[in-house]
């Protein structure tokens, strides 16, 4: 079994927990947790080029180390989530895809786990003291569908300051297309800054 955290160097690092394994990604509706029902989590796939994950899908990027403390719409109209530590707060204190199985009432309202293997990204973990982020291509527009995670990680204690020098977002007031989140931990609940 795969041991999730460590502490080295003074860095507190959580090396396993991905955004995204083999294709398979969770998404939220933009007003929040638990807010799409199963059409609207298909359309959330479909917008971003791919579709539902499945069992076997969702499965296979567990192994590698997706996991996600959030349940989400995946094939066939199962609700589930992928968990590869075991914790109290999350999974009932077990490891695997935590499967609440088929749903009858397809408006329940859930995340989703896509599944797109040839989905454009861009991101990476940062541990450097200083670090100018930029899109591919730029100062060009970037892509179409273009999603980046950038992963900060510094000492214990440590603060961290972002500075913008050029910040440029399409023009979408519901902010579907373009949008920015900084969270202060690995919790995408309670560490939501912003």
């Amino acid at each position: 079994e795969v041991q999730a955290w460590g502490f080295k160097n003074g860095i507190f690092h959580n090396s396993i927990w991905l955004e995204r394994a083999a294709g398979v990604y969770h998404r939220e509706s933009r007003k929040g947790r638990y807010q799409l029902t199963l059409k609207e989590a298909k359309a959330v796939c479909k917008y971003e080029g791919g579709k539902l994950a499945t069992y076997e899908q969702l499965e296979a990027a567990r192994q590698i180390g997706f996991h996600v403390c959030a349940a989400g719409w995946f094939d066939k109209g199962r609700v589930g989530y992928p968990i590869v530590k075991a914790g109290t707060n999350c999974g009932y204190g077990k490891v695997g895809v935590i499967d609440y199985g088929y749903r009858l009432n397809k408006s329940e309202r859930w995340d989703v786990y896509c599944y797109n293997p040839d989905s454009k990204e861009c991101g990476g973990v940062l541990t450097e003291q200083q670090k100018i982020i930029q899109s591919p291509g730029f100062p060009e527009e970037y892509q179409d569908e273009l999603i980046c995670y950038w992963h900060i990680r510094a000492r214990l204690g440590q603060r961290i300051h972002l500075h913008f020098l050029e910040f440029d977002v399409e023009n979408d007031t519901s902010c579907l297309a373009d949008y920015l989140e900084v969270y202060d931990s690995y919790d995408d609940v309670s560490g939501f800054v912003g």
